[in-house]
């Protein structure tokens, strides 16, 4: 439909990132268009990603969440806004929605042209025994983040539970530790951050231990109850049972399709509105967008729901380029993602390991790295732990996680977008990127992680993994110094330092399997180079000891 030389009337069902930046750039494009948003909370666009901070008084001030209001909107944008309104019913033929004032209660009735759907998510809040109790919440919007924070306030909360281990059950749990709360997260599955692969999970779990947060994992919540002092506890599947004062449920979303079912509108496989490229629904005047949509996943090409605002900003500009006859299309979805947890960075982008495995996609390598965030000699340098996936046919990089220090974000941002342009290990052996003492070095993580994986490619290091089985003939090879391999190893190993490997190649236990490991895998690379020139068939473990599950609790 294209109204260039008329004025077309479009209602968006929804504010935050889609709904907000959709009426936003369908502004730009359309000074004549007279254009509804609708919304069904107090505030049109807020900042949700900011409420655990908020909670925790990072930050101050409820205003600082506000990035638009209805009268920024409607003066600089010329759009009406109507917050605490509800829509009600969406009746395709006659092109009209019902609309109820939730002051009021009374409904009315707007037509539209073109409407877009930008629902969002709601946290899940499964039918347990309890649920309903008094300090039990969830969190989407600023309300509920006063709620909370008013009822730690008043009630002087010293334990809390979060239920939920992943992106937003962590960050709350930083933000009620920095208020002086104990908090014991519990988490159905046997890790924390469910996207991450286990074992730089392992990597997060061992850091809050250390910070002083309990950790209930491999073990769902079963019920809760409430004590005579009308303290909270939370029973679990397992028969334990954990005093809290508050509990957060942070155990995932579901997307908000009430409207899209009752309108008759497709959903895709996984539950979301489906959408083609355009963010356009099975109806050609009907478009969604954000947390309620299913989109393509860039590297699997399987459909996803993946709640994060930037994806759902760039899908409510394409709707609104779609409606104004723009040729806009959306790409897909790659995760990139990132969370910071009592001082330590975790950030993904691409694909994981098991998500490749559900994909079924078997033409992948991995590679561990653990560089320093800058230059060793210059003060302050903190060690990144980066995994870097790849299809072993062309190199092509599939995704990547790490968790570390300072320089996390900025290292997964550059193999993000390699990532969206289809670049390989080999781009990242060969990117040039900033490089002072402070902020790096002459070869940076990510060309680490790509010279490595190169190497991995090119057949000059033959690698192995810690989580393949040993069988019979496999003997693993320290090549540490002394004093290293007697503050941990493998009971198994054998222990020749590198610097005197080339004198005892003769002393090698015999062998079908060697797998020669270090720290972080360098010298082991070395090891390796040296014992295949020599005639020995080595691997090197990649990622050395400090990839090894025995280290992670060290």
């Amino acid at each position: 439909m294209s109204k260039s030389n008329s004025s077309r009337k479009v209602l968006i069902v929804g504010g935050v990132a889609g709904g907000a930046s959709c009426a936003a750039r369908l502004r730009r494009l359309d000074e004549k268009a007279e254009i509804i948003l609708v919304d069904r909370g107090p505030h049109v666009s807020f900042a949700n990603c900011g409420l655990p901070y908020y909670i925790g008084g990072v930050i101050e001030q409820e205003k600082s969440l506000l990035i638009a209001d209805g009268k920024l909107f409607r003066e600089r944008f010329n759009i009406e806004v109507r917050t605490r309104t509800e829509v009600v019913s969406i009746d395709r033929e006659k092109k009209q929605v019902g609309l109820r004032d939730l002051a009021s209660g009374k409904t009315c009735f707007e037509s539209y042209d073109s409407l877009v759907l930008s629902p969002g998510a709601s946290p899940l809040r499964p039918p347990l025994p309890g649920i309903d109790l008094p300090g039990i919440f969830t969190m989407r919007n600023i309300p509920d983040s006063l709620a909370i924070k008013d009822w730690v306030k008043s009630r002087a909360s010293k334990k809390a539970v979060v239920v939920g281990g992943g992106f937003i059950g962590l960050e709350m749990t930083e933000n009620l530790q920095r208020l002086g709360v104990e908090v014991t997260v519990v988490e159905m599955l046997d890790q924390v951050m469910p996207p991450l692969d286990s074992e730089m999970a392992a990597m997060v779990a061992v850091h809050l231990q250390k910070r002083g947060v309990k950790l209930a994992l491999g073990d769902g919540v079963a019920g809760f109850e409430q004590g005579a002092s009308g303290g909270l506890s939370v029973k679990t599947k397992g028969g334990a049972s954990y005093a809290a004062d508050l509990v957060i449920l942070s155990i995932g979303v579901r997307p908000e399709t009430k409207l899209a079912v009752a309108a008759g509108l497709e959903l895709g496989p996984r539950g979301g509105i489906r959408v083609d490229e355009q963010m356009r629904t099975s109806d050609a005047s009907i478009w969604a967008v954000g947390d309620a949509v299913e989109v393509r996943d860039w590297v699997t090409g399987l459909e996803a729901l993946i709640p994060l605002a930037g994806p759902a900003n760039r899908q409510g500009r394409i709707a609104a380029d779609a409606i104004c006859g723009r040729d806009s299309s959306f790409r897909g979805v790659q995760g990139t993602a990132i969370c910071g947890v009592l001082g330590q960075i975790v950030a993904m982008t691409g694909a994981s390991e098991k998500s490749l495995k559900r994909a079924g996609i078997a033409d992948y390598e991995k590679v561990y790295v653990h560089p320093g965030s800058h230059a060793g000699y210059y003060p302050g340098a903190e060690k990144i732990h980066l995994k870097l996936l790849f299809r072993k046919s062309d190199g092509r990089i599939l995704g990547a996680q790490a968790v570390g220090g300072g320089g996390v974000d900025k290292r997964i941002d550059v193999i993000a977008m390699a990532i969206q342009k289809n670049g390989t290990v080999y781009d990242l052996e060969e990117a040039e990127l900033c490089y002072a003492p402070q902020f790096g070095g002459a070869k940076d993580p990510v060309n680490f992680a790509g010279m490595v994986a190169a190497n991995v490619l090119r057949g000059d290091m033959p690698v192995a993994h810690w989580n393949e089985p040993a069988g019979e003939g496999t003997v693993y090879l320290d090549v540490r110094d002394e004093d290293e391999f007697a503050s941990g190893h493998l009971p198994s190993a054998v222990n020749i330092p590198l610097n005197s490997l080339r004198d005892n190649i003769g002393s090698l236990p015999d062998s079908n399997d060697l797998r020669v490991y270090c720290a972080v895998g360098l010298r082991g690379y070395l090891a390796t180079r040296l014992l295949t020139q020599r005639g020995v068939a080595a691997r090197n473990v990649s990622g050395g000891w400090s990839s090894a599950p025995a280290a992670r609790n060290k």
